[in-house]
């Protein structure tokens, strides 16, 4: 009897313990738990998405992160600066945790805040601004060859409209909306800006539709190797109804922002900005993120770090919330 009864104490124990320890892993693993995951904790070494190789975000990260290292001494602290999708795939990644900075556009971010577009019902409350960047031009770049003279003569083309997980793709698809051209009435080419200049170069594809700062150096290299870009026009009622649609403002590139643009190009823009995460950046190493940006931009080499200034530091912010160490930092700075 005292045998039975020891064994079944035994087993009782022994089930307790499997019951407990998976209670315990229920709570780490957080497959069922509200925040979708274990608590995020601050950390210094960081990744930083950026945009496909032959646009702005990818180059420019690069230079940030080098910056930062540079000037910031931090136990611990390092900055990856990875090609990735751009502003809609930084977002989600900084969001899931994957991420702790990112460059994406004001638009992007608008949309993530008020969960509509490609956010539709998805909670983005940790991604928040840091800085805001430079402003960037939609730009439809065609050459001469192909005989196009507006957007509206798309119809039926192949356009490259920007990899999945970008803003361009939101824009492309809003501009071509605008003159009337649907899903279906053209040939999409999901091509990084790179990939893009090398089949508009080659004559694969007829256009190639882009978010970027300018001057951008891929179009200055598409132009140097064909000697026959050409930049469309969004202009009239379709250039109102993007504005009317949209978080775009009307844009003018000036003759001479290209050496070889003669006349303006008028098109819409949006800001880039520096965002990360709330939780995994603390408010310390928040505010010297962006004071060194702020304060050392001059230190970089790439033509957008001119505008990274005090003046233009929070242009496209509006009530788009920002990393209280960031928030520090232009209080100090009497920044508003």
């Amino acid at each position: 009897m005292k045998k039975r009864t020891l064994f079944l104490f035994i087993i009782v124990l022994a089930v307790g313990m499997v019951l407990t320890a998976c209670g315990e892993s229920g709570k780490g693993s957080g497959g069922s738990s509200s925040d979708g995951g274990s608590k995020k904790e601050a950390k210094t070494n960081l990744t930083l998405g950026t945009g496909s190789v032959g646009g702005v975000y990818y180059p420019l990260g690069g230079e940030m992160a080098t910056l930062w290292k540079n000037n910031i001494d931090v136990d611990g602290f390092d900055v990856s600066s990875v090609e990735a999708g751009g502003s809609v795939d930084n977002i989600a990644k900084i969001q899931a945790g994957d991420y702790q900075l990112g460059i994406a556009q004001n638009t992007t971010l608008i949309s993530a805040v008020n969960q509509t577009g490609d956010f539709e019902g998805k909670e983005m409350d940790d991604v928040v601004v840091l800085a805001s960047l430079y402003p960037e031009a939609v730009q439809v770049a065609t050459t001469e060859s192909t005989g196009t003279e507006s957007i509206a003569d798309l119809k039926g083309k192949k356009i490259a409209v920007g990899p999945p997980g970008g803003a361009t793709r939101e824009a492309a698809e809003l501009v071509l909306k605008a003159y009337g051209i649907e899903d279906g009435d053209y040939e999409a080419y999901e091509e990084g800006f790179g990939d893009a200049k090398g089949k508009l170069q080659n004559g694969t594809i007829d256009a190639s539709i882009e978010v970027v700062g300018v001057p951008s150096s891929s179009t200055d290299e598409l132009q140097a190797s064909t000697k026959e870009v050409k930049l469309l026009n969004i202009e009239g009622d379709a250039l109102q109804e993007v504005v009317d649609n949209s978080e775009y403002e009307a844009y003018t590139v000036e003759p001479g922002t290209y050496e070889w643009l003669d006349e303006p190009v008028q098109t819409v823009t949006a800001m880039a900005l520096l965002v990360g995460s709330k939780s995994q950046i603390s408010e310390d190493l928040a505010y010297d993120i962006t004071k060194t940006l702020v304060e050392k931009s001059g230190d970089m080499s790439i033509a957008q770090a001119k505008l990274i200034t005090k003046d233009n530091i929070l242009t496209g912010v509006g009530d788009l919330p920002i990393h209280p160490g960031a928030q520090k930092y232009f209080d100090e700075a009497g920044i508003e």
